[in-house]
C-alpha cells in the first residue's frame, strides 16, 4: 500500500473478517482511501495486527478488534468499543466467513449450525447493531461478500451455497427496508478468488483446470474485490439492493 499523501475521512467502517484474504484487501484500499477502518478479526490476531501496524505507519488509521461475530455478547462488546475510540459505524461491510465442502449426507448438525451461524446470523447482528445510528442520521452503507455459489448454488458445497444464498437475500430485503432511510445495501459476489484458503484446498493442476473455466483468463485477486467496494462506498454511486459478480465471466 502506497500512500503520498493521505487525508483522513470522517467515516468509520467496519470490516469484519478483515485480517486476510479478501477482508484484508478491503481494510487496505479503504484505509488507502481515507477511512477510518475497524478490522475485525477473530482467530488471526497476529494477522489483524500486523495489518493495523503496516497501515498506521503509513499514515492511515486501523484498529483491530477481536470478537466472534455469531455472538451477540461479543458483537456488542465490539461495538462498544469501536464507538469509544473511533466513533459509530457509518458502513458496514460484512465479510466474515467459513466454508464447508461435504456431501449433504455427511453434514453434522453442528457443521450447519456454525457455518449458518457464522456467514449469515453474523451479519444479522452486525446490522442490527449498526442500523440505529445509520437510520438516524439518514445515510450509511452495507456491503455483504456472499458469493457465485449464492447465486448458482454448488454440489459438495450445499452448506456453504446455502448460507451465501441467504446473505443475498437478507440484503435484498435490507435495501428494500432501509431505501427510504438514505441507507444503500448491496451484495458483491466473488468467484475463485486466489487466496491462501484457496490454494490451500486446490493443487496446482486443479486451479489450471479451473482458469480454463474463467472467460478472462485467471483467477480473481482480493484486490478486485476490494475495488468493487470501494466504487460502491463513492458518494456518487447510485446503485441499491444489487449483487455484483467479481469472478471474470465465470457464471456468464
Amino acid at each position: 500500500m502506497r500512500r503520498k499523501s493521505l487525508h483522513l475521512k470522517n467515516e468509520v467502517v467496519l470490516v469484519t473478517g478483515g485480517s486476510r484474504g479478501i477482508g484484508a484487501a478491503i481494510v487496505k484500499q479503504l484505509a488507502y482511501e481515507g477511512y477510518r477502518v475497524a478490522v475485525n478479526f477473530n482467530h488471526s490476531k497476529q494477522m489483524a495486527y500486523n495489518l493495523c501496524k503496516e497501515i498506521c505507519n503509513e499514515g492511515g488509521e486501523a484498529i483491530p478488534y477481536k470478537a466472534d461475530i455469531s455472538s451477540v455478547i461479543e458483537v456488542n462488546n465490539m461495538f462498544d468499543e469501536i464507538e469509544s475510540q473511533l466513533g459509530h459505524i457509518d458502513i458496514l461491510i460484512n465479510n466474515a466467513g467459513i466454508s464447508s465442502r461435504g456431501l449433504i449426507t455427511d453434514i453434522s448438525e453442528a457443521e450447519w449450525d456454525k457455518v449458518i451461524n457464522t456467514n449469515l446470523k453474523g451479519a444479522f447482528l452486525s446490522c442490527k447493531r449498526a442500523l440505529p445510528y445509520m437510520i438516524n442520521k439518514k445515510s450509511g452503507k452495507i456491503i455483504n461478500i456472499s458469493s457465485v455459489w449464492g447465486i448458482t448454488g454448488a454440489s459438495y458445497e450445499s452448506l456453504y451455497a446455502t448460507a451465501k444464498g441467504g446473505l443475498i437475500t437478507f440484503s435484498k430485503s435490507l435495501a428494500k427496508e432501509l431505501v427510504l432511510s438514505g441507507i444503500m445495501v448491496n451484495v458483491v459476489a466473488p468467484g475463485p478468488i486466489e487466496t491462501d484458503l484457496l490454494n490451500s484446498e486446490l493443487d496446482k493442476g486443479e486451479k489450471e483446470s479451473l482458469v480454463e473455466e474463467i472467460p478472462l483468463g485467471r483467477l480473481g485477486r482480493p484486490e478486485d474485490v476490494a475495488l468493487i467496494c470501494s466504487y460502491l462506498l463513492n458518494e456518487k454511486a447510485f446503485i441499491t439492493g444489487q449483487v455484483i459478480t467479481v469472478d471474470g465471466g465465470y457464471i456468464i
